[in-house]
C-alpha cells in the first residue's frame, strides 16, 4: 500500500486530464493490434503506429483496436487526439489504480475492469487493469497493462465466424470481453476452491505455520479480489440499465446475463471469505487441542511420579534411626512399592478414561 500511495503522489499538484504512468515500470514497446471485420469477412494486422489504425475504420464493419502495453504516455496521448477522447479519461487509462467503474460521455463509453488469469509460476493469481472504449457503433479501443489476455477465445470467433458476433455491433463486442474477463473469474476461483480444500485437511490433521501463511495469503488474494469485483456488479448494472444509445436492446439482454455472473462471483467471494475466516479459527483450536494433548501427557507424567518421588524423598532423609535401611529385602521391597504405585496408577488413569 505505502508503495501505491508513492506511485500516485507522483499527480499531485498537476491539473485534471494531465496523464502520469502509474503502473509497474516496463520498457517493451506497445503493440498495437488490430481487427476488422464483417459478416462476410475479416482482416487483422498488427501497426506500427496509431496514424496506422484510421485507413481500417469505416461504417461497414466492426474494428477492435488493442494496445498491449500503456507505459508511453506520448503514443496515448496521440490516440487520444486521433479519436477526440476526453483527457480525463486518458488519465484514468494511464494510471493503473482505478476501480472498475463506467463512464458515459455520450458519444462514447469508458470501462474500466481487472482481468485476473493464474500466472505459470506456482499457479499465482495474476492482474491487469483493462480498460475499454465503446466509441460508436462500429469501433472498440482496449487498452492493458502487457501482452497477453483471455480474450483468444473472442479473437477464434471472429476469425471463424462462429456465434453471432461476426454479425452483431461493437456493442455486442464490449460485451463478448467483459463476459470473457468475467468467467476467467470462475477459473480462478475453481483454483482457488481446490486450495482451500487442500488447506481444510492439512488445518485438521497436521496444522503447522506453513499452514497459517497459506490461509493469510488466501485472504489477502480475497480482500483484492473483493475490490476488484464488487464493483463491477454496478459497473455492469450501469450497462444494463443506462440510457446510452451506443448499447442496442438486445445486446442489454446478454449483458443481463453477465450481472448474474458477477453476482455468482460476488457470492463465491463472499463464501470464500467465510470459509478462511473459519479455517483460521479451526487452525487455532487444533493448535490448542494438541498443546493440550501434549500438557496431557505431561500432566499424567508427573502425577506418576509425585508419589515416587514421595517415597524415593522420605528414604532419601540422614536419619540415624531408620529400621527399613538396615534390612535385608529393604531395596527390592522399595522397587516394588513404586511399581505398585505405578500400575495401580495407570489403572486408576484407564478408569478415568484419561489415557
Amino acid at each position: 500500500m505505502p508503495h501505491a500511495i508513492k506511485k500516485a503522489s507522483k499527480k499531485a499538484g498537476l491539473s485534471p486530464g494531465t496523464l502520469v504512468y502509474i503502473g509497474e515500470k516496463r520498457t517493451a514497446k506497445i503493440k498495437i493490434d488490430i481487427l476488422g471485420y464483417d459478416e462476410s469477412d475479416f482482416v487483422e494486422s498488427t501497426l506500427a503506429s496509431v496514424s496506422d489504425c484510421m485507413p481500417f475504420i469505416d461504417q461497414e464493419s466492426v474494428t477492435w483496436i488493442n494496445l498491449s502495453g500503456i507505459h508511453d504516455v506520448a503514443m496515448i496521448e496521440t490516440l487520444g487526439q486521433q479519436f477526440n477522447l476526453h483527457p480525463l479519461l486518458l488519465e484514468d487509462v494511464v494510471n493503473t489504480g482505478q476501480r472498475p467503474k463506467m463512464d458515459d460521455y455520450e458519444d462514447y463509453l469508458f470501462i474500466v475492469l481487472k482481468m485476473l488469469y493464474l500466472g505459470q509460476k506456482h499457479h499465482e493469481i495474476e492482474h491487469e487493469q483493462m480498460s475499454l472504449v465503446l466509441l460508436g457503433s462500429r469501433v472498440v479501443i482496449s487498452f492493458q497493462e502487457k501482452e497477453g489476455d483471455v480474450f483468444e477465445a473472442v479473437r477464434a470467433r471472429i476469425r471463424k465466424g462462429k456465434g453471432r458476433i461476426r454479425t452483431k455491433g461493437a456493442d455486442y463486442l464490449a460485451y463478448a470481453l467483459i463476459d470473457s474477463i468475467v468467467d476467467n473469474y470462475f477459473k480462478i476461483f475453481e483454483e482457488i476452491g481446490e486450495q482451500i480444500e487442500e488447506l481444510q485437511e492439512e488445518v485438521i490433521s497436521n496444522p503447522r505455520p506453513e499452514t497459517l501463511q497459506a490461509i493469510q495469503g488466501l485472504k489477502r488474494e480475497m480482500i483484492f479480489l473483493r475490490k476488484s469485483v464488487w464493483p463491477l456488479r454496478e459497473v455492469v448494472s450501469a450497462l444494463v440499465r443506462g440510457e446510452s444509445e451506443l448499447v442496442t436492446e438486445d445486446v442489454r439482454i446478454f449483458l443481463r446475463d453477465v450481472y448474474d455472473h458477477t453476482i455468482q462471483v460476488v457470492d463465491t467471494i463472499e463464501t470464500f471469505r467465510d470459509m478462511l475466516a473459519g479455517m483460521l479459527d479451526i487452525y487455532l483450536s487444533s493448535l490448542s487441542n494438541k498443546m493440550n494433548e501434549v500438557m496431557k501427557v505431561l500432566t499424567i507424567i508427573a502425577t506418576i511420579f509425585i508419589p515416587m518421588t514421595f517415597v524415593a524423598g522420605v528414604y532419601g532423609m540422614n536419619f540415624k534411626f531408620m529400621p527399613e535401611l538396615e534390612w535385608h529385602w529393604s531395596y527390592p521391597l522399595f522397587w516394588a512399592v513404586l511399581i505398585a504405585i505405578f500400575i495401580s496408577m495407570l489403572v486408576w488413569f484407564k478408569r478415568k478414561k484419561w489415557l
